[in-house]
């Protein structure tokens, strides 16, 4: 006899596989865009890293409100009420074009941010270009998000990976291009990479909306029967719900930043370091998060099924299958560290030699960390399925900023350790968050199943 956990996990990988391949596809899209570059120098890998995960943190941050698309699209699709699904999506695509407007206005103005940061002045120079041209990227990148929410939450995410997959060939020719002048394009050094970027992103949008209006299936939810009108009710419940899980994003992301910016502080060198372990960090994160987005989108089904066992059990298979996975690959970066810097700066580069020591060093605390990262993002948003979204925030805060900010800041500058205390310190933050954010899933989803079996 089949036990549920493994009935809930064939239920779980047919929506997380192709997400898991759709993410790393999009990481690879930024991965491409660091190694085109880094080819100029560590500086200019330095300037579009940071801008680049600048940028892509404050999207992530705007995509927890969005976010909400999947939650509700999710819930009523377990209700069986497709119009309100439809609504959901339409809502979601509103509220994305709001918040897209203060973000590329962020993006346009990141050399300044830099500059007022106590960033390297040559590395804000650089940078500015890059996201000028990049900033483009934003109402496109949110708009693709909430149509994403919506296609996730029916189970239908093949198409997501199957658009994303096209899009990596496309970014790293354009990159390659624009940056160098290849295949009769001009060569525009960084802003030609920030072109790249954006274009490939306008690119993923217009196929995915291509693809809903075309499939019979999604036909049904309404999502272009009439022209986009604002239902205040709905937006009001996305802000309502999405606001904490933004602010509980924003912690996450600013732990991740402001570890970036602490790192230029130190010096160029270990920027480039950050830079360089980010690009391992987001693989494991990205598989992760993938998971994530299927266990939310389980739990919210099951809740709207009116079955809060269903949804306990498909936040727990969630996490256990994540925390399985990444720790396989633990092997990864305490096996390849140098091998890895290389596809980043090149070995002939003055500063290779500091840079990949520096490597090599962090790659141990990632190692470590990359398992509990895993975690509470999936626990994050599995609470995020029963729509418990304030205490995270809380949860977030402390373990982030007091355990990882806090303890990291010590380590690194009065304690003297560097880059290596700032990254001892985010793996402190990751590992507290995961275990207070897991407590938390476990103890309301608890709670919903005794209040069903009394009721």
């Amino acid at each position: 006899m089949t036990s549920p956990a493994k009935v809930e996990l064939r239920k779980l990988l047919p929506i997380a596989l192709p997400l898991v391949a759709a993410y790393l596809a999009e990481y690879a899209m930024f991965v491409t865009t660091k190694l085109v570059v880094g080819s100029l120098g560590f500086k200019h890998l330095a300037a579009v890293g940071l801008s680049g995960s600048m940028t892509f943190e404050l999207m992530v941050i705007m995509m927890g409100v969005i976010s909400i698309t999947g939650v509700l699209a999710a819930q009523a699709e377990g209700a069986g009420d497709k119009a309100t699904a439809g609504i959901a999506a339409r809502q979601g695509v509103v509220v994305a074009i709001i918040l897209s407007i203060p973000l590329m206005a962020v993006i346009w103005n990141i050399g300044d941010i830099f500059l007022l940061l106590g960033q390297d002045p040559e590395i804000a120079a650089l940078a500015e270009p890059y996201a000028r041209a990049l900033s483009p990227i934003a109402p496109a990148a949110l708009i693709f998000a909430a149509l994403r929410d919506f296609v996730a939450a029916l189970a239908r995410t093949r198409s997501i990976m199957f658009i994303t997959l096209a899009a990596v060939g496309l970014n790293w020719g354009l990159a390659e291009g624009l940056v160098h002048g290849r295949w009769g394009l001009p060569e525009m050094g960084l802003p030609g990479a920030g072109i790249a970027t954006a274009v490939v992103n306008w690119f993923m949008l217009i196929l995915l909306v291509v693809y809903i209006y075309r499939t019979e299936a999604l036909r049904g939810y309404g999502l272009f029967k009439s022209r986009l009108n604002v239902d205040f009710k709905v937006v009001a419940e996305f802000f309502r719900l999405g606001v904490p899980i933004a602010g509980l994003v924003a912690v996450e992301a600013g732990l991740f930043m402001a570890v970036g910016l602490l790192s230029g502080i130190i010096g160029a060198t270990t920027l480039a370091a950050h830079q360089v372990l980010m690009g391992w960090i987001g693989i494991p994160f990205v598989i992760a998060l993938a998971m994530a987005e299927a266990s939310m989108v389980r739990v919210a089904f099951q809740i709207g099924r009116g079955d809060p066992k269903g949804a306990r059990l498909a936040g727990t298979v969630g996490i256990a299958l994540g925390a399985s996975v990444l720790t396989v690959l633990i092997a990864a970066p305490l096996l390849m560290a140098e091998q890895f810097t290389q596809l980043f700066i090149s070995a002939d580069d003055p500063g290779f030699a500091d840079v990949s020591a520096i490597v090599i060093q962090l790659m141990m605390i990632a190692a470590i960390f990359q398992v509990f990262d895993g975690i509470q993002v999936i626990a994050a948003r599995s609470l995020r399925g029963v729509k418990d979204t304030l205490a995270p925030l809380w949860i977030g805060a402390f373990g982030y900023w007091v355990m990882g900010i806090g303890v990291g800041w010590v380590l690194a500058f009065p304690m003297g350790y560097d880059g290596a205390g700032l990254w001892a310190g985010l793996a402190l933050g990751i590992v507290t968050s995961a275990c207070l954010l897991t407590w938390r899933f476990r103890s309301i989803t608890g709670r919903l199943v005794d209040r069903c079996n009394l009721g």
